[in-house]
């Protein structure tokens, strides 16, 4: 029986999402008139595309959209997103191979929960996203934590993998571009670490729902393609919330192979039955349409990484990689802690960087995510996904703000 008694052990044990309470309270404490400014949610500031809009506003009017759709997803999106991964990773899919879903997060539970037996080990590099250790529990898995820090650029190696596998590790999760940290990896990097799971015979969920959005040049690789010895053992996961400004529509999806896809369009038949039709089309104009605008907001999200980050790496204390992708910085406040800053009651020397974030946004309000949420302490993530003049205000508070520690 549960401690509360009321609800089941599995539910009462999920952690809440510390990137959306955060968020959730940066708003709340907008709307009673404080000005905080939040590097939370990592939401793009802009609003989505008007040939997308569009779509969805015909959609809208036309009555077959009115109606159940296939629990799967609409035929024409699915072959759309076959064609959509073939042009921008060169991985060559079957439509018959892809499930729409509500959002990118519903993908990761039903992959999980699609390929988790009780007690299968996940091996989640780390900082990871918060919801992947929570949807590998809710599926009985366990989530194998593999810590890389800055000094590793947040990259983990092959070596590190292969000390954290046991008889029981099943799965290996990769992200690239990463959230929290918007690290990249290397091209070469992916090549091995997906032939190093190949060896094994693991199974690969790479979340790829930053593709588009990276750096100074670097590349994005999917390891679907940069690892071919994978074969039929690996998961792609993605959707339009970020790369076209859609985190309301809620759509998502998963490539795998045909058996994998139909077991979870039987799990999603059950779960929520299909995809908003109005949402599904227009994501259909997002991923048949060309990449314009995705690149017109890259370059705003350039111009305020370089911004971010230099602002962070003036704070003494405080040192931020610079990131290749995505659009966050993750600073190391580990130099921070145990410091004395100057709080609303009296001087406070926060020993946790959750202490630190709860103290930053109490006495400057600015909302920003400790790195707890993520894996360990003695971090912060920081969205640049806001707007420039926001980001400056944001920023400039932190500077001032913990430019007043005492050691």
């Amino acid at each position: 029986m549960s401690s509360t008694g009321r609800i089941s052990e599995r539910i009462a044990s999920i952690a809440e999402s510390a990137t959306l309470a955060v968020d959730a309270k940066a708003k709340a404490l907008k709307a009673a008139g404080r000005p905080v400014i939040g590097f939370g949610a990592g939401e793009p500031d802009f609003p989505t595309p008007d040939y997308i809009v569009e779509a969805a506003v015909d959609a809208a009017r036309q009555p077959r959209f009115h109606r159940y759709s296939p629990a799967g997803g609409l035929p024409e999106l699915k072959k759309a997103i076959a064609a959509k991964t073939l042009r921008d990773s060169g991985y060559a899919v079957d439509p018959a191979q892809v499930l729409v879903t509500n959002g990118g997060k519903q993908a990761v539970y039903e992959s999980f929960a699609t390929l988790l037996d009780p007690g299968d080990e996940v091996l989640v590099p780390t900082p990871y996203w918060t919801t992947y250790p929570e949807a590998i529990r809710l599926a009985g898995g366990v989530p194998v934590e593999v810590f890389a820090g800055p000094e590793q650029g947040y990259l983990v190696s092959v070596e590190q993998l292969e000390a954290a596998r046991t008889e029981n590790t099943k799965v290996l999760l990769f992200v690239s571009p990463s959230n929290p940290t918007g690290a990249v990896y290397p091209a070469e990097q992916v090549a091995e670490i997906g032939r190093w799971a190949a060896e094994h015979g693991l199974w690969v969920i790479t979340d790829e729902i930053y593709e588009h959005l990276t750096y100074d040049g670097v590349p994005f690789t999917s390891i679907a393609t940069a690892a071919p010895e994978l074969g039929d053992k690996v998961v792609v996961l993605n959707g339009v919330a970020k790369t076209y400004a859609m985190t309301g529509w809620r759509v998502g999806w998963m490539i795998a192979a045909p058996d994998v896809i139909k077991a979870a369009t039987n799990l999603q038949s059950h779960l929520s039955s299909n995809v908003s039709n109005v949402s599904q089309m227009a994501a259909l104009a997002a991923v048949s349409g060309p990449l314009t605008a995705v690149d017109e907001m890259k370059q705003a999200f350039d111009r305020r990484r370089r911004a971010m980050v230099a602002a962070l790496n003036s704070i003494d204390g405080v040192e931020c990689p610079m990131p290749e992708g995505a659009f966050y910085a993750y600073a190391d406040v580990r130099g921070l802690l145990g410091r004395e800053f100057p709080g609303k009651d009296g001087a406070v020397r926060p020993q946790t960087s959750a202490e630190l974030a709860a103290l930053i946004l109490d006495t400057v309000e600015v909302a920003v995510v400790p790195g707890e949420a993520f894996g360990p302490s003695g971090y912060l993530r920081l969205s640049y996904a806001l707007g420039d003049e926001d980001l400056a205000t944001g920023m400039q508070r932190l500077q001032d703000f913990l430019g007043q520690a005492v050691r």
